[in-house]
C-alpha cells in the first residue's frame, strides 16, 4: 500500500504545480490586455446576475460584470498579497532566527519571549486590530499580514541554526579561526530547504488571511476585485446566483490546497534526501 501511495504522490504534486502555475500565469499576463476591464459593464447584458453561458463561462455578478474576468483579476491581488507578505515575513523571521540561533544569550531570551507573546495572540484578531487602525489598502494588507507572520519562521530558523552550528563541519570552520560571517555563510545554505517549505505553506495562509479581511470589508475595497470581496458580494445572492460564491470559493480552496500539497510533498522529499545523504 505504501509503495502504491509513493508512486501516486508525484502525480498529485505535478497537478498541484500545474494548477498553481496556471493561476500565476493568468495573474501575470492579464495586465498586458488593457481592453480587459473587470469593472466594465456590458451594455448588452442586463445589470443582474446571469448564469454561466458561452459568452460568460462563469456567469455574471449582480452588476453584469463577468465573474471569470473578475476572478482572474482577483487572483492577481490574492497571489500578490501572498507572495509579498510571505517575503516580508521571511526577511524579518529569517534574520531574527539567524541572529538568535547563532549568538544566543540575552538577545535570544528576550526575542523568544517576544515570539511567545506574539504567538499567544490569535493571528486573525491581531491582523483585524491592526487593519482597523489603518486605511484599507492592498499595501497595508501586505504589510499587516507580513509583520504578523514572522514568528513561526523565526523559531524554525533558530532551531535549525542551533542544530547546525554544533555540526562537525561548522566546528571545523570555527577551529580554523574564521569569523561569524564566514560561519553563517556555511550555515545559511543548509536552512534553505525548511525555509522554502515554510514559505510555500505561508503563501496559502496569507491568501486565506487576505480573503477573510476582504470578506469582512477590511481588505481590498470595491470596485477592485479579490476573491474575498467577491465572496462577500455574493452573500445576498447565494440562492439566486450561487455561481457568484462558488467560483471565488473554489479558487481559494484549490489554490490553498495546491500550495499545501506542494509544501507537504517538498517537506517529505527533502526529509528523505537528508536521511539518505
Amino acid at each position: 500500500m505504501s509503495a502504491k501511495r509513493h508512486r501516486k504522490q508525484p502525480t498529485g504534486f505535478y497537478i498541484a504545480i500545474l494548477f498553481f502555475s496556471v493561476m500565476v500565469f493568468l495573474a501575470v499576463i492579464v495586465p498586458f490586455f488593457p481592453s480587459l476591464d473587470p469593472n466594465q459593464f456590458n451594455p448588452d447584458v442586463s445589470p443582474e446576475a446571469m448564469p454561466p453561458s458561452l459568452d460568460h463561462p462563469f456567469g455574471t455578478d449582480d452588476l453584469g460584470r463577468d465573474v471569470l474576468l473578475r476572478a482572474i483579476f482577483g487572483a492577481r491581488i490574492s497571489l500578490a498579497v501572498g507572495f509579498v507578505s510571505v517575503g516580508i515575513a521571511l526577511i524579518v523571521g529569517a534574520a531574527l532566527g539567524f541572529l538568535t540561533g547563532y549568538f544566543g544569550g540575552r538577545f535570544d531570551n528576550v526575542m523568544m519571549r517576544i515570539v511567545d507573546v506574539m504567538m499567544s495572540i490569535p493571528t486573525i484578531f491581531l491582523i483585524l486590530i491592526l487593519q482597523s487602525s489603518f486605511k484599507p489598502s492592498i499595501l497595508n494588507i501586505m504589510l499587516v499580514i507580513g509583520f504578523t507572520s514572522w514568528m513561526g519562521i523565526t523559531r524554525l530558523v533558530r532551531a535549525e541554526v542551533m542544530s547546525l552550528k554544533e555540526r562537525p563541519f561548522i566546528l571545523a570552520v570555527k577551529a580554523r579561526g574564521f569569523g561569524s560571517l564566514t560561519i553563517l555563510r556555511h550555515i545559511i545554505p543548509h536552512t534553505i530547504n525548511p525555509i522554502l517549505v515554510t514559505a510555500t505553506l505561508g503563501i496559502g495562509n496569507a491568501i486565506m488571511s487576505e480573503s477573510v479581511l476582504s470578506f469582512l470589508g477590511m481588505g481590498v475595497q470595491p470596485p477592485n476585485a479579490s476573491w474575498g470581496n467577491m465572496l462577500e458580494n455574493s452573500l445576498s445572492f447565494m440562492f439566486d446566483a450561487p455561481w457568484m460564491a462558488i467560483i471565488p470559493g473554489l479558487l481559494i480552496t484549490l489554490t490553498v490546497l495546491a500550495l499545501n500539497y506542494i509544501g507537504d510533498t517538498l517537506r517529505s522529499r527533502l526529509n528523505r534526501s537528508e536521511h539518505h545523504a
